[in-house]
């Protein structure tokens, strides 16, 4: 940001997109001059969110039984040869480094779309008997693909930021249990850390990850209807453990594949998400345990102000919060304004009355209503407010989500039904196999929308039909837009 001045007026209900294009921009979240298409350059501000969510994902990670690891980015060829349907499922997306100075290399190597092909490698030379599983490893890096579609900083780039762990198992049952797992700490962050709605579907047969058995997804839906999938985790079953000779002697002596799991949170489509659903027309609103800011202290000019100011600042930080003191030469509305944009959670304002009376007074981002209290009882509030404001985004993004969700029992009705808006519709469908491929693509060609799974715990349809075909429905699947 050059200076204090920002201009924002654009209103996020009416055009959600370019509120988005222009926040993420006048907030000094990104910079996407960097000349090479797709790829960003991460500010310092969404740094500190994204160190933060790293945080997150990676303690509930190691509270499950992962440990961290880093393998290398590059992938020889021939790792990728090894799983058909993988290596035919990223070949488009793949980078390739062919050259080692001046000289060709006698073998391509991947830049990594995902790490399969390397960790798989390594598993097959470090398992070897049922003492050694299960293995849950995992690692926070980026990954590159050669992405064709509009890109859109931090929802669909050729670099992006993320966690991936590998997971190998004796049984298809503890792999299973992995996904659960897996959806757990999904939502554990998503919602309880980062007040966001979260949508856990199986996705089916047809758009499931390259080489996996099943893949669960996690999407939120965003301000305008659609669908944005920010974390996933697939059951592999032994299909890259036979093609990578991933075996383990088991206590009968039997030589046996193990099974896997994968799991991958996308950081950088987390931060969007975070950005696009609790933001305002003000500007941002950050999660408090997230914010790179948590409490900005502004003070308003008078006796006393400045010394009282600092003495807050060094007690905010004593007790480990991130506070910053805005002692600049702006006007106090002009830093109200400011820092209401950059979405600092908490402002305190200090001016004569309130070093007079020995108080302080707070204002909410996300209400904008202000309170004074007792400077003796600025931590006790603070704490209390951290615990609060998270449950309140979660309420509201709930709610603003719940308004997307429909049901429809037709092609049709679907069709009526979006003339009023994007929506989420809940359908009865016959079948997330291959067989329902054909159904899918109906309801896509006629609707613009994509099948994006069943929820694990819905119920099952009784005496309903498909939407398409007329079979008996085996499933209520959503179908929305999907970034």
């Amino acid at each position: 940001m050059q200076g204090n001045k920002i201009t924002f007026n654009v209103n996020k209900k009416q055009d959600f997109r370019e509120w988005y294009n222009e926040i993420i921009r006048k907030a000094e979240l990104i910079d996407d001059r960097y000349n090479i298409k797709g790829l960003i350059v991460y500010r310092p501000r969404a740094m500190r969110v994204i160190k933060e969510i790293y945080k997150l994902l990676e303690s509930e990670l190691e509270k499950k039984g992962h440990e961290p690891v880093l393998f290398p980015l590059l992938i020889p060829e021939e790792n990728f040869q090894k799983e058909a349907e993988h290596v035919e499922g990223f070949k488009a997306e793949t980078f390739w480094v062919t050259m080692g100075g001046d000289e060709p290399l006698n073998e391509k190597l991947a830049l990594r779309p995902t790490s399969e092909t390397a960790f798989y490698y390594m598993y097959s030379l470090w398992i070897r008997g049922f003492s050694d599983l299960p293995l849950r490893l995992y690692q926070s890096v980026s990954v590159y693909r050669h992405e064709t579609k509009a890109t859109r900083p931090l929802i669909r780039g050729r670099e992006f930021l993320w966690v991936e762990a590998h997971d190998a198992f004796a049984s298809k049952e503890e792999a299973l249990d992995q996904v659960r797992s897996d959806e757990e700490v999904t939502k554990r962050v998503l919602e309880d850390y980062l007040g966001l709605p979260v949508l856990f579907f199986r996705r089916p047969q047809w758009d499931k990850f390259k080489g996996a058995v099943d893949t669960y997804a996690a999407d939120v839906i965003m301000p305008d209807g659609s669908c944005l999938q920010v974390a996933s985790t697939h059951y592999l079953g032994e299909n890259f453990s036979r093609a990578f000779n991933v075996v383990f002697t088991d206590k009968d002596g039997k030589r046996k594949f193990v099974h896997q799991t994968c799991y991958g949170p996308g950081v950088s489509r987390i931060l969007a998400a975070l950005i696009s659903v609790h933001g305002d027309n003000s500007g941002l609103i950050f999660p408090f345990n997230v914010a790179p800011i948590q409490i900005v202290v502004v003070p308003i000019p008078g006796e006393g102000v400045a010394e009282y100011s600092k003495n807050i600042l060094e007690k905010l930080k004593q007790f480990g919060f991130r506070a910053f003191l805005d002692d600049g030469e702006d006007t106090p509305g002009a830093k109200f304004y400011k820092w209401e944009f950059l979405g600092v959670p908490l402002r305190i304002e200090v001016g004569p009355i309130e070093v007079k009376e020995g108080k302080v007074t707070l204002a909410d981002r996300l209400t904008k209503k202000k309170e004074t209290v007792e400077l003796s009882k600025l931590i006790e509030y603070v704490n209390n407010f951290s615990l609060s404001q998270v449950q309140r985004l979660r309420n509201r993004a709930k709610e603003d989500a719940e308004h997307f969700m429909a049901y429809a029992s037709s092609v049709q009705e679907i069709k009526e039904k979006l003339k009023e808006g994007k929506k989420v519709f809940k359908v009865p469908f016959c079948s997330l196999e291959l067989d329902g491929t054909n159904c899918a693509e109906v309801i896509e060609n006629e609707t613009g929308l994509e099948v994006r799974g069943e929820l694990l715990n819905d119920k099952k349809p009784t005496d309903e039909k498909c939407i398409v075909c007329g079979k008996p429905a085996n499933c209520y699947v959503y179908i929305a837009e999907a970034y």
